[in-house]
């Protein structure tokens, strides 16, 4: 068995919101061609392509099966979080992804679990979206980014909400986006291959040292990319915390490495010593199948690295191809059973 905890989808038609809500910067997708579409920004340029298995849960379905994957979590595509909106906008456009996924979820519920989206540039409306993903959708949980505009995840205004989640049992899967000197970084894909790794550190930072991981220890995160750049320069980030603790230390006095093993991250590193690394870092427990499906930075085959591990045994590579993904969900594997 493999659960895939990494996954986005779209919906097949997305409407016109910039007409909707009076100003621009939305994702549309133009179908141009036979099971592929781009998705274009409404002032026209380009942004991704991306084909029928991106909306069509038959075709995903279709793909698994010709790789092994039972379950995917299903979460929207980060350029949609759109933190920069109007919060009434971004609890409008979050309320449309979140049924469209809630509804594939219920279609095929052995197939697919769920993440919602929220309006986190609006706490209060993003507690109010998750309250009905979980409750009402049936929903695990939702898909963050890195930060929200001026904030980073440590930010007080943000508390209230990952305090609702933690409440609530839900899982969050934070997902790099808005990368950190994207202006600087327009040439080789570096913010995809730079910004993102960095991203995923920041968040990690962010909840460690603002002490949202001691406040609130029952919370279930995961972290997108094996983690970023945490996993390689926790030694430089530990150093920092004992050398500067006036700096660093100062809203949390608990070291950043008594939080290995607290937390989940998926297993996207294309690379099998790093796999190994991250795995001894962070706990065999801890890191999950992710594949990024269906885009080009993803795993072709999901858990072809996980398997290349040859010297873990049989129970621990079991664990990471399926049982650390439902142990994040808070489901059982029974609940995917044909």
């Amino acid at each position: 068995m493999k659960v895939d905890i990494h996954t986005h989808l779209l919906p097949a038609k997305l409407p016109r919101f910039a007409e909707r809500y009076g100003y621009g910067g939305f994702i549309t997708l133009d179908h141009h061609a036979p099971c592929r579409a781009r998705m274009l920004r409404d002032d026209g340029k380009f942004f991704r392509e991306v084909e029928s298995n991106c909306w069509d849960p038959v075709k995903r379905i279709e793909e698994c099966d010709a790789t092994g994957v039972h379950v995917q979590v299903l979460s929207t595509v980060p350029v949609m979080f759109s933190y920069w909106t109007k919060p009434e906008h971004g609890a409008d456009l979050s309320r449309f992804l979140n049924d469209h996924v809630a509804g594939v979820v219920k279609e095929h519920p052995k197939r697919f679990a769920g993440l919602g989206t929220v309006p986190l540039q609006s706490p209060e409306l993003a507690i109010r979206e998750l309250e009905r993903c979980v409750k009402e959708l049936g929903l695990s949980g939702v898909q963050i980014g890195s930060h929200v505009n001026d904030w980073n995840l440590s930010d007080e205004k943000l508390f209230p909400f990952f305090e609702a989640a933690s409440e609530l049992g839900a899982s969050i899967f934070v997902h790099p986006w808005d990368m950190m000197g994207e202006a600087k970084m327009q040439k080789y894909w570096l913010p995809w291959l730079v910004g993102m790794p960095a991203e995923v550190s920041l968040a990690m930072c962010s909840l460690i040292f603002g002490g949202v991981l001691e406040r609130l220890p029952r919370l279930r995160f995961a972290f997108a990319h094996g983690g970023g750049s945490f996993p390689g320069t926790l030694g430089r980030i530990e150093h920092g915390f004992e050398a500067r603790p006036d700096l660093v230390a100062v809203d949390n006095k608990v070291p950043p490495r008594d939080y290995l093993g607290r937390f989940w991250v998926d297993s996207l590193v294309h690379d099998a010593d790093t796999l190994r690394f991250i795995v001894k870092l962070f706990g065999q427990d801890k890191v999950a199948l992710g594949s990024d499906y269906p885009f080009p930075l993803g795993e072709d085959r999901p858990g072809t690295l996980i398997d290349s591990l040859t010297e873990l045994s049989h129970d621990a590579r079991e664990q990471l191809r399926w049982k650390n993904g439902l142990a994040w969900l808070g489901r059982a594997r029974e609940d995917f059973a044909p």
